[in-house]
């Protein structure tokens, strides 16, 4: 068994050194480097949900370390919030498959938020962040790493600016708040999504897609729930299979922009591009008003010192 794992784990790698070599590793090498995401001495914790993203990206990080351009070292975590055994041990079966060594640890937060009725799947998303800050601290590490790519960037972009009235993206790293000296990165950030599910299916591997107890319970009563991405993942009222309302249309309306972007792109192939590039080029010069640090700008407020062009 041990044998064919590791066979099974070095087939895994040597596609990502060379079948997907261009639209994974290099595009994560690439966000890596452009974005200062990892520094000499880092220690980095590789939060693994259980999913294809976070799976890629913990295989990606060995490959990249294989290459010492800086010394770095790596946790790979794994944050069992109240999983059904069965789910638990699929993820630790693919991580055995693909050579990852997980350090599991686990929670009560599915057991916490079951009988919240307002934004369930919010607040398990906020424990979970927390408790994966707390833990890497806990091994000495300085930063934690997330498996968002290319997509989930865009979509954010978007649904900031047609629901929530704003201009913003998903950073590709952030200094936390709550716990000093620790940061968050997002290596994946170039990766297509597309290009992790070939990469996935070429090697017949099955993730976990949300194995919160909403999701479980839904599957057990054989319905499909629409419902958040893993991260957001929470439990629902319980009752039948409707996800409480405001997650609902949380879920809803990143399905509704995911096929905004793939209808916009059969008429402009560089739709996703231009929405990716928008947030990098910002001319405050020609928008009304925009925050800084908590406090907003108005156009207005130095109007009349600009000169007359």
């Amino acid at each position: 068994m041990i044998m064919e794992n590791k066979e099974k784990a070095m087939l895994i790698e040597k596609s990502i050194q060379k079948k997907f070599h261009k639209e994974l590793f290099s595009r994560f090498a690439k966000a890596v480097r452009d974005y200062g995401l990892v520094r000499e001495g880092d220690k980095i914790a590789v939060c693994i949900s259980g999913g294809k993203d976070s799976m890629l990206m913990a295989k990606l990080f060995q490959e990249l370390q294989k290459h010492r351009k800086v010394s770095f070292g790596l946790e790979f975590l794994v944050m069992d919030p109240g999983y059904l055994e069965e789910n638990r041990k699929r993820i630790e079966d693919n991580a055995a498959n693909m050579g990852i060594p997980v350090t599991i640890f686990e929670t009560d937060i599915f057991e916490a938020v079951y009988g919240i009725e307002k934004s369930p799947c919010y607040l398990c998303a906020r424990m979970r962040r927390g408790h994966l800050y707390h833990q890497a601290g806990k091994l000495g590490c300085n930063k934690i790493a997330l498996g968002h790519h290319y997509d989930d960037v865009i979509e954010t972009i978007l649904m900031g600016m047609l629901y929530g009235g704003q201009i913003q993206t998903m950073m590709p790293k952030l200094h936390s708040t709550n716990f000093p000296g620790m940061e968050l990165i997002r290596p994946m950030y170039y990766i297509r999504e597309e290009d992790i599910m070939r990469w996935r299916d070429y090697h017949g591997l099955g993730f976990l897609q949300c194995a919160c107890r909403f999701t479980e319970s839904c599957a057990a009563q054989g319905n499909s729930p629409i419902h958040p991405q893993p991260a957001a993942s929470g439990k629902g009222s319980g009752e039948g299979c409707a996800p409480q309302r405001k997650d609902q249309e949380t879920a809803s309306k990143r399905l509704e922009t995911k096929r905004l972007i793939a209808e916009l792109k059969k008429t402009n192939p560089f739709v996703e591009a231009n929405i990716f590039r928008s947030v990098e080029n910002v001319n405050l010069s020609t928008v009304v008003a925009y925050k800084e640090h908590g406090r907003k700008h108005h156009f207005l407020d130095k109007y009349d010192e600009q000169p007359a062009k």
